[in-house]
């Protein structure tokens, strides 16, 4: 019987892969690498084979969608950022029966998902920058799900949740669910971004006082004052991909059902106006 048996919330910033190569941002994301490290580290002492990631960087506008290739390898570009992420190489093995088997017990829910073992379907790099970085403490299978879900309800994405759940209690697998965003996500205007050093700070003092105090209570286990602010959080703040990697997780783990409390292994920072961290949360 298979299990969940470690959770986070991680950071994906393009400065992460940037802060290891010549240049300005050289040496400063450590941190969040470090996050990424402890958090693969922890993953291989509860004994995880996979991880399952919820991408907000794979944008879809209809239906769930999940890349369940058995074996991921090539070059990745951003089309977003290709000053930033170029020519990334990367090679993963996949857990297609998993994947089959969440797109199958979300659809028993009424929510329509599809699977697809598609060798040009490539990986966003919501996926690639965590798995860049873990993978280097602890080679797991790697099942991607879109979360930059943009006519999608929080109440199917929660059922989707519990479909990841469900499907991995069934299999033989032993899994990581990573929330792979930020908190609060409005990235600085074009022409605003170098006059306030965009690159380390917040665009918005009200995001990240916010963000701050979800931090808090992420921390005390609050999870239902959290659940209901949720909504307006993800709407006021911007948050990425309307923070739908955050409620799959969080329909993983039981919702308002959920008591354990997050540690944080990565200080909050800002980047590009945007508000980042990394989040263990325990599965109970």
């Amino acid at each position: 019987m298979g299990e969940i048996v470690l959770a986070a919330k991680m950071t994906h910033v393009p400065t992460m892969i940037m802060s290891e190569q010549e240049g300005p941002v050289q040496g400063t994301r450590q941190a969040a690498i470090d996050g990424h490290l402890e958090i693969a580290r922890r993953a291989k002492a509860l004994g995880a084979d996979t991880v399952v990631i919820c991408d907000t960087h794979w944008v879809v506008n209809a239906g769930y969608h999940i890349n369940a290739n058995d074996h991921f390898e090539g070059l990745f570009t951003s089309n977003e950022f290709p000053q930033f992420i170029q020519n990334l190489p990367y090679r993963y093995e996949g857990n297609p029966a998993l994947g089959d088997a969440i797109a199958a017990k979300a659809r028993d829910k009424d929510v329509y998902t599809l699977s697809h073992q598609l060798g040009s379907l490539e990986l966003e790099y919501g996926t690639l920058v965590p798995m860049r970085f873990m993978s280097r403490e602890h080679e797991m299978k790697v099942v991607s799900i879109a979360a930059w879900c943009t006519v999608h309800s929080h109440e199917a994405s929660r059922k989707l949740g519990e479909a990841i759940r469900e499907a991995v209690e069934a299999s033989d697998s032993k899994v990581l669910l990573v929330a792979s965003g930020s908190l609060s996500h409005r990235i600085w205007p074009n022409d605003e971004y170098a006059a306030n050093n965009g690159t380390f700070t917040i665009s918005k003092e009200f995001n990240r006082q916010v963000d701050l105090h979800v931090l808090e209570l992420w921390k005390r286990g609050e999870w239902d004052t959290f659940l209901k602010m949720l909504p307006e959080y993800a709407d006021f703040c911007c948050g990425e991909g309307s923070m739908h990697d955050t409620v799959m997780m969080l329909g993983a783990l039981g919702w308002d059902a959920y008591t354990g409390k997050g540690e944080v292994v990565t200080d909050y920072f800002p980047s590009s106006g945007t508000g980042q961290t990394n989040v263990i949360l325990p599965v109970q």
